[in-house]
């Protein structure tokens, strides 16, 4: 369902030159990985014979029991509701070459054929195999294969034969297959077959252990699915081949544009099977919106046009749940610790360096309003970075703290105290005299505690900031992070607004651990206490009063629903453009224990709700740096009416709860 499509990757324990045996081991295999409902199943290279049988290829003998084999997958796949790819060799007028057989519902659809053959080192493969660029036809008789099947089920039919053949499976599924080196070549196959419209390359492999050359052949088969915008799935042959000379490690994994959803464990392993989810709906989504995969298609048209798209009609195809499918609850933030380290700094360093460049052409001082919450410290920190590298003095930062009405003890003790162990002094500025003067004026009743009242204090602020800003040849730093401007939970003219935003690109869930890693990194020794403190705080805008005991009262997430949540719909929203039912059916999967369908529905109409109706604050946010894929900028990232419609949205998820 919403696309999600599972593969089987199976590396079966085999005998060298045995393809009795073989077919025996990979019938059992094939019927294993059907009780996991794949629509891709998928042996190693010349899995049928074994890859290392060196001249026992010219064995008439062994040719003829590859035959045989493969026959009795041809009749066994007609049971299966998989696409099943095999590895075997094949005889074609007199030349023998190395081939991908492709089954589905009893039918041959095709035989994809290697192009590229190693002949270097241990490997002679030139010694036994012609490369597809030597066939003599394109397609070939069933008759003339010396497979056997059901001649009175089936007449004799024609099944194509090549490199570049694309198999479409009742138009939901596109897949080409490449084998081996034809991976490692400058311009593979799968190039062209990319282009031309294939969705999921499929790689039979033979490819031996050396040295580093796991963590190459992974990084290479990561690297092609990112460039080609596609599903990669790479099954090698395992250890039960011949070790006369090498050793082969059976490794496989499945790539998703540039991520790995899986992949064995084992360093050399033999009969297993790797299972995986993919979403082609990612893919179609990519490639919609990166316009260079389309222009290098036509760019290179000619050589698209060598591919052959063949379309095969489905009883069924089976479609996957996604319980395979690795699917992170924080989309913005890295598993690991490590990965999670390394992206914050990097991250800092953008915005520093962003700051920097600002700081430089305007000969400014940055000027923070400083709350003692998560995003004002973020945004001083960068500050008093940037003036670090800049070899400028601490004391060059301008931090104002504008204790109002519902300013708590704790973040105002907070804020002064990481103000003062930048170096700087803080600048306190008490807004709540001047706040009650405004209300006055507007006739607005004090103990009315409405928006009003609330947005009096945030542009209080705003105009302070930007005023002292004038009076110091400063320039105010914007605090507002990413997901704060997609839910529009900003004063529009007030913590809105700023001369350059240097969070705007960053989601709360990432906030919190980028001030973590500055902590951890003791970027500044003397912050670290007040820093892990604040990391502590409730998030809260902090614009009504505090209880008796100086507390904070108002929780940001009680109002607007959890940031965790909202950062998950945003990033599937914007970045790959799902519908809500499909957002909805994620969220449930990647929260399930932590909140039941009825929440995440509800704070799911909250986010469309606000993202829709906000855009107004976004159309006009100030310059900031963009850090990752995701970002709201109206000069680049997402171009919005502002009076756009959520009602298609909504309505999805109306009819999710009706049903």
């Amino acid at each position: 369902m919403f696309d999600f499509y599972r593969v089987a990757a199976i590396v079966p324990e085999l005998h060298v030159a045995d393809a009795g045996y073989n077919t025996d081991r990979i019938l059992e295999k094939l019927e294993e990985a059907c009780s996991y409902d794949p629509a891709v199943i998928t042996f190693p290279e010349l899995a049928v014979s074994g890859y290392t049988c060196q001249d026992l290829f010219f064995q008439d003998s062994l040719l003829k029991e590859v035959n045989a084999g493969l026959s009795r997958i041809l009749a066994v796949s007609g049971e299966k509701e998989a696409a099943v790819i095999v590895g075997a060799p094949v005889r074609i007028r007199g030349q023998l070459y190395n081939a991908a057989f492709t089954f589905f519902d009893g039918k041959l659809l095709g035989i994809t054929v290697k192009t590229f053959l190693p002949d270097y080192n241990e490997f002679y493969e030139k010694r036994w195999f012609s490369s597809a660029d030597q066939l003599p036809v394109d397609s070939v008789w069933m008759s003339e294969l010396g497979l056997t099947y059901d001649q009175e089920e089936s007449e004799d039919y024609m099944v194509p034969i090549g490199s570049r053949l694309i198999y479409n499976i009742d138009e939901k599924l596109k897949f080409g297959i490449e084998i081996c080196e034809d991976l490692w070549s400058p311009i593979p196959p799968s190039s062209a077959m990319s282009l031309a419209g294939a969705e999921l390359i499929v790689n039979i492999s033979a490819s031996n252990e050396l040295i580093s050359k796991r963590e190459y052949r992974k990084n290479l088969v990561k690297q092609t699915s990112a460039s080609l915008i596609c599903e990669y799935l790479y099954c090698s042959a395992g250890a039960s081949e011949s070790t006369q000379d090498v050793i082969f490690s059976g490794h496989s994994l499945l790539a998703e544009n540039g991520t790995v959803l899986n992949e064995n464990q084992d360093y050399i392993a033999s009969d297993y099977m790797l299972i995986a989810d993919m979403d082609l709906e990612k893919i179609r989504a990519e490639r919609l919106k990166i316009k260079s995969f389309g222009d290098a298609a036509y760019h290179y048209r000619d050589m698209t046009k060598q591919c052959r798209v063949f379309s095969e009609p489905a009883s069924s195809l089976p479609e996957s749940d996604g319980s395979y499918y690795l699917l992170a609850k924080h989309p913005f933030v890295p598993s690991s610790k490590t990965r999670l380290t390394k992206r914050c700094n990097e991250i800092f360093d953008m915005q520093v360096g962003g700051l920097v460049k600002r700081l430089s052409v305007t000969g400014a001082r940055p000027v923070v309003g400083v709350s003692g919450g998560m995003d004002s410290t973020l945004a001083l920190l960068v500050a008093a970075k940037a003036l670090q590298k800049m070899n400028r003095p601490a004391e060059e930062l301008i931090a104002i703290t504008m204790p109002a009405f519902g300013t708590s003890d704790r973040t105002y003790q907070n804020s002064l105290a990481l103000i003062k162990s930048l170096g700087t002094i803080p600048i306190i500025i008490d807004i709540k005299l001047s706040c009650e003067q405004h209300l006055r004026d507007l006739k607005h009743d004090l103990d009315t505690k409405d928006l009003t009242y609330e947005n009096t204090q945030a542009r209080e602020r705003t105009q302070v900031l930007m005023d002292y800003a004038n009076m110091h040849n400063g320039l105010v730093v914007g605090t507002g992070d990413l997901s704060e401007l997609a839910l529009g939970w900003c004063t529009y003219n007030g913590d809105q607004m700023s001369m350059y935003g240097v969070n705007g690109s960053i989601p709360k869930t990432l906030v919190r651990w980028m001030i973590d890693t500055v902590a951890e990194g003791r970027l500044f020794p003397e912050s670290t206490v007040v820093l892990k403190d604040i990391l502590d705080t409730p998030i809260s805008p902090e614009l009504l009063p505090p209880d008796e005991h100086g507390r904070i009262t108002q929780k940001t997430e009680d109002s607007v629903g959890p940031y965790e949540l909202h950062d998950f719909f945003l990033y599937y929203t914007l970045r790959y453009g799902y519908s809500p039912a499909k957002i909805n059916f994620l969220a449930n999967k990647a929260f399930r224990g932590d909140y039941d369908p009825e929440t995440i529905l509800k704070w799911q109409k909250m986010f469309i709700r606000r993202f829709f109706s906000q855009q107004f604050k976004r159309s006009c946010m100030p310059d900031g740096v963009k850090v990752g894929s995701v970002a709201l900028s109206p000069r680049g990232d997402l171009r919005m009416p502002s009076d756009a419609s959520p009602s298609d949205w909504l309505k999805q998820l109306e009819e999710l709860q009706s049903n």
